[in-house]
C-alpha cells in the first residue's frame, strides 16, 4: 500500500510540473484539456497493464508496448519536471532573499514563471521523446556490422586471419518484422566468416517464440568451421510462473532443440577442437553463469582435457563471468565472447571516441572489447531487444572478429 501511495505522489508531482510547462507556453484551452485527458488515459492504461501482467505468460507484445509507452511519456516529462522544479526553487530563493535580506514583504516580488524557461524545457524534453520514438520504430532494427581485430602472440600460425561472426541475444519473442530479420540474416551471411558463434538468449522465455523464425535463422549459411552456440539466462525459463516443474523442464528441452533446428551445435559445458592444417584451437561453451543470474556454467567441466597452452575461445553469455572467474583463470582463456547487457539498448556511442550507457554502472564490461593481461572479452551489444521495444544510440550488432598473430599495435 505504501508503495502505491509513493507511486501516486511521484506521478502527480511529475504531471503537475509537466502541465505547467505546457500551460506557460500554450494558452489554447482545448489543447490543454486534450493534453490532460490523454495523460490520464495513458497512466490508467499503464497501471492496468502492469497490475494485470500474467507471470505465467511473461513478456509479450502488450508488455513490450506498455513499457515503451511508459518510457516514451515519462522520460520527457521527468526532463520537464526537473527544469520546472529547478525554476521554482530559483523563484522561491529570489523571493526569500528579497523578503529576509531586503526586508521587502511584498509577495509579488517572487518572480513569475518565465516563458523562455518553459520553452527550453519543452525543447530539451523533445530530444528523448524523439529518440525513444525513433528507437521503437527504426532503432531496434538498425543493424550494424562491427569489425574488431584482436592480436595474440601465441595464436597458432594457421589461424592467423581467422574470422568469427558473433551474434547474441536474439530474443525472438520480441520480433515483429520478418523483412528486417531477413535483412539481418543477409548481413550475417555477407561476412563470409570462418565460423559463426551465437552466445545465448534465443528466446525471452518460451520455446514457441522461435516457431515463426526457424526458417529465417536456418538461412544462416554454415561456414567451413561450423556454427556453435551456448545458452543465456533467458533460455532457462526462470522469469515466469510455470504450472509444473515438468512444463518448465519440457520448455527447456525444447529450447535446446531449437539450436539443432537452425543447424547450430549447442555446447553445454563442453569443448570442441577445430583444426586448420597442422594447427588447432578449442571452442569452449559454458551454460549461463552470471554474477547476479543463474549459475549453471561449469568452466572446469567445459575445459576438460585442455591445457593452459591450448588456444581457447570461450563462449559465455554473461560478461560478469569473465570478470569474476575467467580473466584470471589458470587455464588461460584467450578470448571470451559474451552478450547479455544489450548495452541497455540505450546510450550514446561515437565509435572509436566515446561510449556511455547507464548499464556501465552495473557491468564493468558492457559493450565492445576489453583486455586483462593479454586475455580478452568481447561483449556483443545484442541482435534483438527485450523489455523496451526499441534501441536508442546502442544499435543491434553483428560482430566480426579477426584473429591476428602478433602483438597489438595499440
Amino acid at each position: 500500500m505504501i508503495r502505491w501511495i509513493i507511486f501516486v505522489i511521484v506521478i502527480l508531482f511529475i504531471e503537475i510540473y509537466s502541465f505547467q510547462a505546457f500551460r506557460t507556453v500554450i494558452k489554447a484551452k482545448p489543447f490543454l484539456v486534450g493534453y490532460q485527458i490523454l495523460s490520464l488515459l495513458a497512466i490508467v492504461y499503464i497501471i492496468y497493464s502492469f497490475t494485470t501482467f500474467d507471470r505465467s505468460v511473461g513478456q509479450n507484445k502488450n508488455s513490450l508496448f506498455t513499457l515503451g509507452l511508459l518510457l516514451l511519456i515519462y522520460i520527457p516529462k521527468i526532463v520537464l519536471t526537473t527544469i520546472m522544479f529547478g525554476e521554482d526553487l530559483f523563484r522561491l530563493a529570489t523571493g526569500a532573499i528579497k523578503y529576509f535580506v531586503n526586508n521587502d514583504p511584498d509577495v509579488s516580488n517572487i518572480p513569475s514563471r518565465r516563458k523562455f524557461i518553459s520553452q527550453v524545457a519543452l525543447g530539451l524534453a523533445a530530444i528523448p521523446f524523439a529518440s525513444l520514438l525513433y528507437g521503437i520504430f527504426e532503432g531496434k532494427y538498425n543493424f550494424k556490422v562491427i569489425k574488431q581485430v584482436v592480436f595474440f602472440p601465441d595464436l597458432p600460425d594457421a589461424f592467423d586471419g581467422f574470422t568469427i561472426t558473433q551474434i547474441s541475444d536474439v530474443h525472438s519473442g520480441s520480433f515483429d518484422n520478418q523483412e528486417k530479420i531477413n535483412y539481418a540474416i543477409d548481413l550475417v551471411n555477407e561476412q563470409k566468416s570462418d565460423i559463426i558463434l551465437f552466445t545465448g538468449d534465443i528466446v525471452n522465455t518460451h520455446a514457441t517464440e522461435m516457431d515463426p523464425w526457424i526458417d529465417i535463422f536456418k538461412r544462416i549459411k554454415k561456414p567451413a568451421f561450423g556454427k556453435y552456440s551456448v545458452l543465456g539466462n533467458h533460455d532457462y525459463g526462470e522469469y515466469v510462473n510455470w504450472p509444473s516443474a515438468k512444463a518448465k523442464a519440457d520448455n527447456f528441452e525444447a529450447i535446446k532443440n531449437i539450436h539443432g533446428q537452425i543447424d547450430f551445435k549447442l555446447l553445454l559445458n563442453e569443448n570442441i577442437s577445430i583444426q586448420k592444417g597442422e594447427d588447432k584451437i578449442a571452442i569452449v561453451g559454458v551454460e549461463n553463469w552470471g554474477h547476479n543470474f543463474k549459475q549453471a556454467g561449469d568452466l572446469a567441466k567445459a575445459s576438460e582435457g585442455l591445457s593452459p597452452s591450448d588456444f581457447k575461445i570461450l563462449m559465455s553469455h554473461d560478461p560478469s563471468h569473465w570478470e569474476y572467474e575467467v580473466k584470471n583463470h589458470e587455464k588461460h582463456f584467450h578470448l571470451t565472447l559474451s552478450g547479455h547487457t544489450h548495452g541497455l539498448q540505450f546510450g550514446i556511442e561515437i565509435p572509436g571516441f566515446f561510449k556511455w550507457s547507464p548499464v556501465q554502472y552495473v557491468y564493468k564490461q558492457w559493450a565492445g572489447l576489453y583486455e586483462n593481461v593479454g586475455r580478452y572479452v568481447y561483449v556483443n551489444r545484442g541482435f534483438g531487444f527485450h523489455a523496451y521495444p526499441g534501441r536508442v544510440g546502442i544499435w543491434p550488432e553483428i560482430t566480426v572478429i579477426e584473429l591476428k598473430k602478433g602483438q597489438s599495435v595499440a
